[in-house]
């Protein structure tokens, strides 16, 4: 059975493909969670997609991933990265391995987004790849728990 591990979206992560496309670009979630589940897969590892506009229900997974022995978390938090203390506890008491992932670079942005506190419950964070940056999250995930490609691979 594959190691799973939880990709978590937060606030207005539905609205991709709509939502400001000059900073976000055109890509869906559907097509983010696709990328995730194909990256996820070259590595043996299966992707579970969430996405919530709600701060608890994000906690509630990252709690639900502790409790399935979830393999590692990416978040994309969106605001609440920048916000949300909670968030930042609940990754740091299930400590599964995670990286923070944000589609825009935040530092080229305003001010408020230079700080977050998702940040500083991961191991490792991403920005301003675009939707490739999930892609280079698993990958950098799957280095961290020992989970070598596989040969049946998926697009790298």
């Amino acid at each position: 059975m594959a190691k799973t591990i939880y990709v978590l979206n937060g606030p207005n992560l539905n609205m991709l493909g709509t939502r400001e496309p000059d900073t976000y670009g055109s890509a869906t979630l559907a097509d983010v969670e696709k990328l995730c589940a194909d990256t996820a897969a070259g590595f043996g590892l299966k992707a579970d997609c969430r996405q919530s506009n709600r701060e608890g229900e994000l906690v509630d997974f990252i709690h639900e991933a502790y409790a399935r022995k979830a393999s590692g978390i990416v978040i994309n938090a969106g605001a609440y990265s920048h916000t949300s203390i909670a968030l930042h506890d609940a990754l740091k008491a299930v400590q599964i391995p995670a990286v923070e992932v944000h589609i825009s670079n935040v530092y080229a942005r305003e001010e408020f987004r230079h700080h977050s506190f998702t940040a500083k419950a991961a191991f490792a964070s991403l920005c301003g790849f675009g939707i490739e940056g999930y892609r280079l999250a698993i990958k950098g995930l799957a280095a961290k728990i020992g989970a070598a490609k596989s040969s049946a691979t998926s697009p790298s």
